[in-house]
Order: structure tokens, then C-alpha cells, then sequence
């Protein structure tokens, strides 16, 4: 598995998804094709993701980073915010659960 490969996977998916939830809300075609754009190359990143690798480690580390950083986007970008600090709280959990499946992490 290549940390590189489930990043850019992260990536397209946050593209499809953050247009995909344009076009829902009234945004025109154009969102729509990139959405789709967006989740056809995710079929491609996920199969090199899974080149020499494990469906369980590819796909907790991808659940992990998708998580983190349409977090982070979605704070940036679009103005979202969690009501409770205990919510914040948890995307440091997960933070340190990406970093024991990776298994390069040992307490």
C-alpha cells in the first residue's frame, strides 16, 4: 500500500463529493459531471491502492484520511463547524487510529 496512492484516492473522492453535494443543492450539470468524474477515479486509485496490499488496511487507512481531510475541507472551505469540542476530540482519535493500523506506531 502506498500512502501516496490512498492520499490522491482521498482526493478525487473529496472532489466528487464536495460537487455532488453542489449539484443536490441546485448547483447545475457541471457538478454533476465532476462528481462523476470525481468517483470513476476513485475506482482507479482504489485498484492501485489495493496493488500489493490488503482490503483491511487499505480501506481503514482510506476511511482515516478521507475522514481528516474532507474534515479540514470542509471547516476551510465551506464554513462547516461541529457544535461540541468533544467532536474535535474524535478526529484526533482518529488521527492516532490511522496511526496504529499503519502499524509504524507502537506504545
Amino acid at each position: 500500500m502506498n500512502l501516496l496512492n490512498i492520499f490522491l484516492l482521498t482526493v478525487v473522492e473529496t472532489i466528487g463529493d464536495f460537487s455532488l453535494k453542489e449539484y443536490a443543492n441546485g448547483g447545475d450539470g457541471i457538478y454533476l459531471l465532476n462528481g462523476v468524474i470525481g468517483y470513476m477515479s476513485v475506482v482507479v486509485f482504489l485498484i492501485r491502492s489495493l496493488r500489493g496490499s490488503t482490503v483491511l488496511l487499505v480501506n481503514n487507512q482510506w476511511d482515516g484520511m478521507s475522514s481528516l481531510f474532507e474534515s479540514v475541507c470542509a471547516y476551510l472551505f465551506l464554513g462547516e463547524r461541529f457544535k461540541h469540542t468533544s467532536q474535535y476530540i474524535g478526529i484526533v482519535f482518529i488521527l492516532v487510529g490511522m496511526c496504529l493500523v499503519d502499524g509504524r506506531c507502537s506504545f
